[in-house]
């Protein structure tokens, strides 16, 4: 049974477009004064809550009168100006109705990702909670592009409840949670009630965007759940269309949990872990693998193949012989550099580049193990 969400100290609750707006009438004022009505009750027993709410430019395009059809990007950024600001008058009138005070953040890819202006958001977002307000959260629509994205408010749902140290996610889907399958193509799909831990065969389960509003899908929201599990939050999916969704949770209707990760990462790592898209990739071999698994940094002699044009100290993914993820750091070379030294030993490098080399590719403070991979035979590749 999913436990109670009068037990978590902070909930971030993200709101998809789909269940916020109708693509004929508008704002679904109903649903959404329900909805309030869960946060409200959670806010007056002591819980920090956080809403992570999509419907900007689904809005503005209604508001507008633009036709059911892929807008371009002039044409989206221009629905989501008009509408935000409809969206943030509505959160603001159904909160106010309780007497909390709500406040508007926007966000851009490299608020997360640059860690400056990530500890800036952290901190305004703190001082509205210690205000006892509620955040509403969204993607700057406005500004954003197709290469400068999140490209779903599942994720960045995620980066907000890491960011914030939540305990616990909640994904308002159109689905009442995971299934083995699509439910809508497989009548034979198997409802899962509880995630330990998202394997590569959780991951399988996952399927494309199921509406023409939304952005994400099953997919999406198991790409959430990496992120907020290895920080220790959990998480949950379950259905929103149904009035009081948060209050359905706590009645016990079909829902699937998540469980955070029983090592999670923290602090300076979290936000490591939580980077959205790598500047680049780094292959490596086995024994480079288990090296990474025993808590060592990563040597060039362990690095097999090196892509994307990445500066030192950006996020890089490390990937296995198989060409799945196995970690994630912020790599000390530039990616010229770190193709010429990939392979060798550390006796070498110097000669090479010509001059006093750093011993890691990338050192162990600065890399977090996303999840266990095959074994390795070769301890060399990588040390203290």
């Amino acid at each position: 049974m999913t436990p109670s969400l009068k037990r978590y100290r902070r909930i971030v609750v993200k709101i998809g477009s789909a269940l916020l707006v109708d693509r004929t009438t508008g704002l679904k004022r109903t649903w959404l004064a329900s909805l309030v009505d869960d946060i409200a009750g959670l806010a007056r027993g002591g819980t920090d809550m956080l809403v992570v709410s999509s419907g900007a430019i689904a809005l503005g395009r209604t508001v507008l009168g633009l036709k059911q059809r892929v807008l371009k990007l002039e044409e989206s950024q221009a629905a989501a100006a008009v509408g935000q600001i409809a969206l943030a008058s509505a959160w603001s009138e159904e909160l106010g109705r309780h007497g909390v005070v709500s406040g508007q953040i926007l966000l851009t890819l490299g608020d997360t990702e640059e860690r400056r202006r990530y500890l800036n958001a952290r901190e305004t977002v703190a001082t509205l909670l210690r205000m006892k307000a509620v955040p509403v959260i969204n993607e700057n629509d406005t500004v954003a592009t197709s290469e400068i994205r999140y490209g779903d408010n599942d994720r960045l749902a995620a980066r907000v409840a890491t960011m914030m140290s939540a305990d616990l996610l909640v994904l308002l889907s159109d689905i009442d949670g995971l299934y083995t399958a699509s439910p809508a193509l497989d009548p034979n799909a198997a409802f899962i009630p509880v995630v330990e831990r998202i394997t590569p065969e959780i991951e399988a389960m996952g399927g494309g965007a199921a509406s023409e509003l939304s952005r994400g899908g099953m997919r999406t929201k198991l790409d959430a759940g990496k992120i907020a599990t290895m920080a220790g939050t959990a998480m949950i999916i379950t259905a929103g269309a149904r009035l009081n969704p948060l209050a359905a949770i706590d009645r016990g209707e079909r829902a699937t949990s998540f469980h955070p990760s029983a090592n999670p990462v923290r602090g300076y790592k979290t936000w490591i872990a939580g980077q959205l898209e790598p500047a680049g990739r780094l292959t490596v071999d086995a024994g480079a693998v288990a090296a990474l698994l025993s808590g060592k940094s990563l040597l060039p002699a362990g690095v097999k193949l090196v892509s994307g044009a990445f500066a030192r100290g950006d996020t890089v993914a490390i990937l296995d012989p198989d060409g799945r993820e196995v970690a994630r750091g912020l790599v000390a070379y530039d990616a010229p550099d770190a193709v010429r030294i990939a392979g060798l030993k550390s006796t070498e490098i110097a000669s090479v580049l010509g001059y006093e080399p750093r011993s890691a590719m990338i050192h162990r403070d600065d890399l977090v193990v996303s999840r266990a991979a095959g074994s390795a035979n070769s301890p060399t590749a990588a040390s203290n």
